[in-house]
């Protein structure tokens, strides 16, 4: 099992020469790869080119690219300037992203995420084979057919032959279409307790492209903190499992309460929910289970993480994106390293 650094956003407490300290650290830590994120502040792509240039080895992974933040011909674009930049090290992860952010940041209507994630990733493939890009699906077509667009070809060819792309996912239908359709899989909020249900649904999308899960990457991303005061570890844990259980989504349309309903916690996700839309956010962080926190995250003692990494391992994960929950680069230079001799 391979460990990456998640950087997630810009903020707590880190700027851009904390966070190229953090990577530049990683990368000599014997990382394999770092990841960066966007939501609707700092973007994934200029981050990525940013840490390009501060480092030589690493894996730079988007996790994730936003679908309805960019076309896919600009998304083909960005991945191969991204990989000619940095000498071939891109990794593109997409995500749907969720409707309040699609349709109130981007305007991008959010339905139909099956087949636009296939047209998507079908158009982006052609880009990056630098083919004609003429394509008709369900939710795309190019060209337009009722002006004068032309069929263009990237006129860049990025570095590696083939670009990974991995999709993120969390839903059932979801993680079976990054089976059949993509190089490797982004979960959150990932347990290894419930890897055989999620494994078959991968074996069943696999299996619709005529393939198996052999090199099929799994990547979830986890946040992990060591320390002896396992208490105080897991209460850093509380606040980003709160929001996205309780505050990511609609109280009908939140795919991380539905996550934690099927890992069996259906009352403690209604409860998380209740109080987070209610602004009672330091309660709903409260009525977080350590059950649940232990079983998705890296919190504890050194002996606890190492099992834990263990667990991860033992389920098939090919890399382990790691995000120290600390709020400064020392901070998290030390958690990295605690975290890179535990899994060695």
């Amino acid at each position: 099992m391979k460990l990456g650094v998640h950087v997630g956003y810009w903020g707590l407490g880190m700027g851009p020469q904390d966070q190229l300290q953090v990577v530049q650290e990683a990368e000599r830590l014997g990382y394999d790869s770092v990841w960066a994120a966007e939501a609707y502040g700092s973007d994934a792509a200029t981050v990525l080119a940013w840490l390009a240039a501060g480092t030589s080895k690493v894996k730079l992974g988007s996790a994730i690219f936003q679908m309805p933040g960019r076309s896919p011909a600009m998304t083909a674009m960005t991945a191969a300037t991204l990989d000619e930049l940095s000498g071939g090290r891109m990794v593109l992860g997409l995500g749907t992203s969720g409707p309040q952010v699609a349709e109130g940041w981007h305007g991008q209507r959010f339905g139909q995420q099956l087949q636009r994630t296939r047209d998507y990733v079908a158009v982006v493939r052609m880009a990056l084979a630098r083919e004609r890009v003429q394509y008709r699906g369900e939710t795309l077509e190019l060209p337009l057919p009722d002006g004068p667009g032309k069929a263009l070809k990237l006129m860049i060819g990025p570095v590696q032959p083939r670009i990974p792309i991995y999709l993120a996912a969390i839903g059932p239908k979801n993680t079976a279409l990054a089976a059949e359709i993509a190089d490797g899989w982004i979960p959150t909020f990932f347990s290894p307790e419930h890897v055989a249900d999620l494994r078959a649904l991968l074996a069943q999308g696999a299996s619709r492209a005529g393939r198996t899960l052999e090199g099929f990457e799994i990547a979830p991303m986890v946040n992990a903190y060591v320390s002896d005061d396992r208490e105080a570890a897991r209460n850093l844990m509380r606040p980003v499992l709160a929001l996205y259980i309780g505050g990511m989504g609609s109280r009908k349309q939140n795919f991380y309460n539905q996550l934690v309903m099927r890992y069996g916690f259906e009352q403690a996700a209604g409860e998380i929910q209740d109080l987070y839309l209610d602004g009672k956010k330091d309660e709903a962080a409260a009525a977080i289970p350590d059950e649940l926190i232990d079983m998705v995250s890296l919190c504890g003692p050194r002996e606890v993480v190492r099992d834990r990494l263990a667990a991860f391992r033992d389920a098939g994960v090919g890399t382990l994106m790691v995000t120290p929950m600390a709020f400064t680069a020392p901070e998290r230079v030390e958690q990295l390293r605690a975290l890179a001799e535990l899994a060695g």
